[in-house]
């Protein structure tokens, strides 16, 4: 009986009042066990009947749990470490893991980890942060630039540069040729050929905008006489005498230079060789030549194969940096009937009717010869009585004559003309202006 009134002491959980749950009836069946034989456990020493009351207490709970029971296993590896609490301690114990085998005072290997883990294990692989294998960074990787792209930045700017480069030149080029003032010049002085002085204009300034070409610039005025083709070549080569020099233009008449048919192999040798002589200085200069030559339908055979020598792609690059302007009565009887034809109604837009000019020279033209396959047809149309009485004001004011409007209407009526679609067109144009007013 003292050795129950001691150990009741020893318990405080037994002390408390209340219920009791069945983990104390088990304690206390234990211990009523342990009573049985009071007398053999007084003989021994204090630590032994503890150890002794220990392993009953045990083999107490061991009976009245499952043998697959995971609570029995728990409380066995407990004791087996030494660390078996009575009461609610060990029932604590019981209630966080499992063990598999039931050997006493052994250490188990093969012990499952708690339950408790797995779930923090599977919470914790719901958390989206990203570890990266190299040094388990938590950070994405700092992006390296690549010096190729630097590279082609760079080549860009460069082209860029370049492209504005080339613009500024060709501004550059285009003012020292003073191209817009040569075409405020032309539609000032010539009447009735709005449309073929902005072609030349137009073709003018895409060829002189560069000091590149990999082939002349052949221009052909061809046209009805009297229509102004002979004016626009001399102020062309008045003008570029002016911006360039008179080195750098030919103004080449072929009944002046070249009169005498027999003498056909000087002039070819004259005029290649002036030619020659001119591009050779222009390129050292670095300007383009330019070569006008009137009366073109009077060359021989032979001076028109040594001019088309010229207009050839397969040559140097001086030769390549020219303008030659080919002026001619060829084809006017062709102009002037696509006119009279479409003169009855609107019909013909400005570009229409430049078009339908073109397709009428270019078989006369090739059929004289193939130089003028290489070249840009400008026509020059019929003039009207209109335009016929703007030359005679023209014409009376260089003269220092006054212009009286009933005097010049007189005069451009003994003017023959062509009347078709109540127009009427000069049959000669303004070729018969000057003879007229110098009558007077």
């Amino acid at each position: 009986m003292g050795l129950f009134s001691a150990d009741a002491a020893r318990d405080p959980s037994s002390e408390k009042a209340g219920k009791r749950d069945p983990r104390q009836e088990l304690t206390m069946e234990g211990r009523k066990q342990a009573l049985k034989s009071p007398q053999k456990l007084s003989l021994l020493s204090s630590p032994v009947r503890a150890a002794i009351r220990l392993r009953r207490t045990a083999h107490a709970f061991k009976k009245n749990f499952l043998p697959g029971d995971s609570k029995a296993k728990l409380l066995q590896r407990q004791i087996s470490l030494g660390k078996a609490r009575l009461g609610s301690a060990s029932t604590s114990l019981l209630s966080q893991a499992s063990f598999e085998s039931s050997q006493y005072f052994t250490f188990d290997t093969s012990v499952q980890e708690p339950s408790t883990r797995s779930s923090k294990r599977r919470k914790r692989s719901k958390n989206p942060r990203v570890l990266y294998p190299g040094n388990s960074r938590k950070y994405l990787p700092a992006e390296h630039k690549s010096k190729a792209k630097r590279c082609l930045l760079l080549l860009v700017g460069i082209v860029c540069f370049q492209i504005l480069n080339a613009i500024e030149n060709l501004d550059d080029n285009l003012l020292k040729y003073d191209l817009d003032g040569l075409e405020k010049t032309m539609h000032r002085e010539v009447f009735g050929q709005a449309l073929a002085v902005e072609s030349i204009v137009a073709l003018l300034k895409d060829y002189l905008a560069t000091h590149i070409h990999n082939k002349p610039l052949v221009i052909s005025f061809n046209g009805p006489s009297g229509v102004g083709k002979s004016h626009v070549g001399w102020l062309l080569a008045k003008h570029f005498r002016s911006v360039m020099g008179h080195n750098s233009v030919l103004h080449y008449f072929a009944m002046h230079h070249c009169p005498d048919s027999a003498s056909t192999s000087a002039c070819q040798q004259d005029l290649s060789k002036t030619i020659s002589e001119m591009v050779t200085q222009a390129e050292i200069e670095e300007k383009i030549p330019v070569f006008i030559l009137d009366e073109v339908e009077f060359m021989s055979t032979a001076l028109l194969e040594t001019l088309g020598g010229f207009f050839q792609t397969n040559q140097t690059n001086e030769f390549l940096n020219a303008v030659y302007i080919l002026i001619s009565n060829l084809g006017g009887n062709e102009v002037a009937n696509v006119l009279l034809q479409n003169a009855s109604g609107d019909l013909l837009q400005p570009q229409k009717k430049v078009e339908l000019l073109q397709a009428a020279l270019r078989p006369v033209l090739d059929q004289v010869h193939p130089l003028w396959m290489l070249a840009e047809i400008v026509p020059f149309v019929l003039l009207e009585k209109s335009h016929i009485l703007s030359c005679f004001y023209e014409e009376m004011m260089s003269e220092g004559l006054y212009p009286d409007p009933s005097h010049v209407e007189s005069l451009a009526s003994q003017i023959n003309y062509y009347s078709q679609g109540g127009q009427q067109y000069a049959i000669t144009g303004c070729k018969q202006v000057i003879a007229k007013v110098n009558l007077l």
